[in-house]
């Protein structure tokens, strides 16, 4: 995200521009700034947050694992074929995903298929703080995961990814 603006600036934003501002913040999933327009004004980004991530939990399973599946898969196809959202591709490059050895890569998209299989729904990582390796090595484990175990675990990487977002959006 490159732009920034201040949370009094959004509080007094009318609903459609609100929601369009905090789009992006959870993955192609304008519901959920929507869901949280009227509880305006908020104090703080982590209220902000907080408010966002409780209208998650509320939204029922079914919402829950559209959510999870609107996210891109970590190094996959859409990555490949620059499909992206802005947010996304910074976060992947940013990991160096984006520098991945052909081994790499192939292990990425072996790991996303297995993942897919399994669960349905991609790999989900809040990348910031980790490398290639430490991707891998999260992908490997949370693959023996069971499917609640990982359902959560991904809405906890989601709230983790929405959280670091807000940050960059919104200036105090």
């Amino acid at each position: 995200m490159s732009k920034t603006i201040s949370l009094t600036e959004l509080n007094g934003l009318p609903v459609a521009d609100f929601v369009n501002v905090l789009g992006g913040i959870f993955e192609h999933s304008p519901w959920v700034p929507e869901a949280v327009a009227s509880q305006r004004p908020f104090t703080s980004v982590e209220g902000l947050h907080n408010a966002m991530i409780a209208a998650i939990e509320n939204a029922g399973v079914d919402a829950q694992l559209k959510l999870i599946r609107a996210h891109p898969e970590l190094a996959g196809k859409a990555a490949v074929r620059g499909e992206l959202t802005e947010e996304s591709t910074n976060e992947q490059a940013g990991a160096g995903l984006d520098k991945c050895s052909p081994e790499e890569f192939e292990k990425l998209t072996r790991l996303n298929a297995e993942y897919n299989a399994k669960f349905g729904f991609p790999f989900i990582l809040a990348v910031r703080g980790y490398d290639r390796h430490g991707i891998i090595r999260e992908f490997e484990r949370r693959v023996g995961l069971n499917a609640e175990q990982e359902r959560a675990e991904s809405l906890s990487q989601i709230y983790k990814i929405g959280g670091f977002r807000l940050h960059d959006l919104i200036k105090i």
